[in-house]
């Protein structure tokens, strides 16, 4: 589950506000219902394009880091993402607020930038947080600065961990340096 803010009127080329601003278009036609309308299009079984600058591989290479390094990269074609819900929480133009609750593969970024299309115009993900995933949320389980001792993040830990379910499975992570291999528990 996400929260994400969205601009309408400005695209980008990561679909975000880390990239470089390809197109602007006027969006002040724009009303919430409008806003609200399109969201109903994609709420459900719906068929989508994943970005460019996505961790997705094109010959065990991500397309981000392809397309850093100024390859050229075809977009992957549409599959299908499940959204479970979908809702505006604020429209204050050029900016809206949305709730997301969605599937694996599925990305916020492609969302906000699909909706500008259907209204007419473009928009950028501005913010993205996500605010769930699977037992854990953000409101219940995140360990806030202040609460950085030892005995927090025991109690922190003790916590989340029993919301897992059986033993922790260990798998061998990937390092940047070859021959070096880290542990993790999930």
């Amino acid at each position: 589950k996400y929260t994400a803010i969205g601009l309408l009127g400005k695209a980008t080329d990561t679909l975000d506000a880390t990239g470089k601003v390809t197109e602007e278009k006027p969006y002040d036609q724009i009303t919430k219902g409008d806003l609200e309308n399109v969201l109903k299009k994609f709420t459900g079984d719906i068929m989508q394009v994943p970005p460019l600058y996505s961790a997705l591989k094109k010959d065990g290479e991500r397309l981000s880091t392809l397309m850093k390094r100024g390859e050229a990269v075809e977009a992957k074609p549409a599959r299908p993402v499940r959204v479970y819900s979908l809702s505006l929480q604020q429209f204050q133009p050029p900016l809206f607020t949305l709730d997301v609750e969605c599937g694996g593969g599925f990305y916020v970024r492609s969302l906000v930038s699909d909706i500008g299309k259907e209204l007419s115009t473009c928009a950028t993900m501005q913010e993205l947080t996500r605010t769930k995933q699977g037992p854990f949320t953000l409101e219940e389980h995140a360990l806030y600065e202040d609460k950085w001792t030892i005995d927090e993040i025991a109690r922190s830990l003790e916590h989340c961990t029993s919301l897992l379910p059986g033993e922790p499975s260990h798998k061998k992570l990937k390092t940047e340096h070859p021959g070096e291999t880290a542990m993790s528990c999930e």
